[in-house]
């Protein structure tokens, strides 16, 4: 009876060691979202997109509405013993009737769209010299490849590609609360940087460099995917954007240069990818 007891006991122990230990590795990743609806939003100016969404939606299905009871209407009255009309639907009052119906949807759905995202990327999205402005703004570059990200950091002298850079892979962290620029590039084919929970996202192109930003404000971990189809293995092209408190962001940051400081190898030419940082 005692040993019986005995080995429920550790059953239980190791079974609650093993619930445990699964839980920590599962939080330690990007948590997978719940629910109906977009991911979460983090982003302080997601909210621009996801009104966009919305309203545009709620248009679409009032739209929808009015057709199907339109065309319920129209086969309950139009039905068997209702006596056929011919029409070439070429007169003028009807010709002015589908000209106004259709201007009047262009108008409130399209152009409700054009103009707020007009507004929204010059005020917000594409205002880069609003972000670089800030004075604890984040500089990150972004070396895209089959299939991984690299990025880098400036270290404490302040420019790219030097001995105390940050150089990371599928792993991007940011403080909480401060904008953060990306200068994008890409080693081979056109990829595209995504961040769902940041509503944002801009493709990596050889030859070229790509600008965006975002300001995160909510700490955690989230995903960064990559929006074009790159080649074979794609769909592994994952990586994980970790925002952190300001404090832990800024020991982090100070560890991780040190780290590079210590391992720069000067010789290294595939370690040296970086450019020198471009304002606008």
């Amino acid at each position: 009876m005692v040993s019986r007891r005995l080995k429920r006991t550790v059953t239980a122990l190791i079974a609650g060691a093993g619930l445990a230990l699964n839980a920590g590795i599962a939080g330690a990743g990007p948590q997978p979202e719940a629910g109906l609806g977009l991911p979460r939003d983090v982003s302080q100016d997601g909210h621009r997109i996801d009104w966009l969404i919305q309203v545009t939606m709620a248009f679409t299905v009032i739209l929808f509405v009015i057709m199907c009871v339109w065309m319920l209407w129209a086969t309950i009255k139009h039905n068997k013993n209702h006596t056929a009309e011919y029409d070439h639907g070429d007169a003028r009052h009807q010709v002015r009737f589908a000209a106004g119906l259709s201007a009047l949807i262009f108008f409130v759905v399209d152009g409700n769209l054009w103009v707020n995202s007009t507004i929204d990327v010059n005020e917000v999205f594409w205002n880069f010299s609003k972000a670089e402005a800030a004075p604890n703004v984040v500089r990150i570059e972004v070396n895209a490849h089959q299939w991984a990200w690299d990025a880098r950091y400036a270290g404490p002298d302040g420019k790219f590609n030097t001995a105390d850079d940050i150089i990371t892979l599928n792993d991007i962290r940011v403080p909480v609360g401060a904008p953060v620029v990306l200068q994008l590039a890409a080693a081979d084919v056109i990829h595209s940087f995504y961040l769902p929970n940041f509503r944002i996202k801009q493709d990596a192109m050889p030859g070229m460099l790509n600008k965006m930003w975002f300001h995160p404000k909510e700490v955690g971990q989230y995903d960064i995917a990559c929006a074009q189809h790159c080649g074979s293995n794609h769909y592994k092209m994952k990586g994980t954007l970790i925002v952190l408190p300001a404090e832990e962001f800024a020991t982090w940051s100070a560890e991780a240069s040190a780290n590079s400081a210590r391992a720069y190898d000067a010789a290294d030419e595939g370690a040296h990818w970086g450019w020198d940082w471009r304002a606008d």
